[in-house]
């Protein structure tokens, strides 16, 4: 019985030790292999740009990522040499993002001493202040975004609509009050609800 299982076992080893043994062998092909006719994996380029922490920032806040997002921007304050207005007000945003009322104002408020004539940075201000129940203050940072807006922005506008309904009815509490839109300088809106 034993004389039977070991040929079994040794018929079995034989063929696997012969493809071993043979120029491909069990190796992965490709690797270390100098025949052009292989593929090898994609190396890296060392030489090329990193992605831009700054646009990964906001892409994070729009994905809803707030933690991560801070980190981008920071790493983007790192990049640049400097904390700028727009990696002010995406920190601000991003801090709002997480329920960071108080931080994300300080931060908002920051980005607009640092550059006065960004409509967004003054609508997202808005919406922190808003969100803080701030209702007077909010309508006029509102205001001036929508000035210096020169009401373009459908969003800007439409917190400007929200806020002064609000001031209105200021002792009733509707849920579609509470949809405000924060601004990115570009293409894309945040919208940030009252649940936060």
């Amino acid at each position: 019985m034993n004389l039977r299982l070991g040929r079994g076992v040794a018929l079995l080893i034989l063929p696997l030790s012969l493809a071993a043994c043979s120029s491909g062998g069990f190796g992965i092909s490709g690797f270390g292999d100098k025949n052009p006719d292989t593929l090898d994996a994609p190396g890296v380029d060392l030489r090329a740009d990193g992605a831009d922490n700054l646009e990964t920032g906001h892409r994070l806040v729009s994905s809803g990522q707030y933690e991560l997002a801070i980190r981008s921007f920071n790493r983007a304050a790192i990049d640049r040499g400097t904390v700028d207005a727009e990696i002010l007000s995406g920190l601000g945003t991003a801090n709002l993002g997480l329920g960071r009322l108080g931080q994300a104002e300080k931060l908002l408020r920051r980005a607009v001493e640092r550059d006065a004539t960004q409509p967004e940075i003054w609508n997202n201000l808005g919406v922190v202040l808003m969100e803080r129940g701030k209702n007077a203050d909010a309508t006029q940072i509102f205001r001036k975004a929508f000035a210096l807006d020169n009401g373009e922005s459908v969003s800007i506008r439409d917190n400007l609509r929200l806020a002064l309904e609000k001031s209105e009815n200021s002792g009733t509490s509707s849920d579609n009050l509470n949809d405000y839109k924060l601004v990115r300088r570009g293409s894309s809106d945040y919208v940030i609800r009252s649940g936060l």
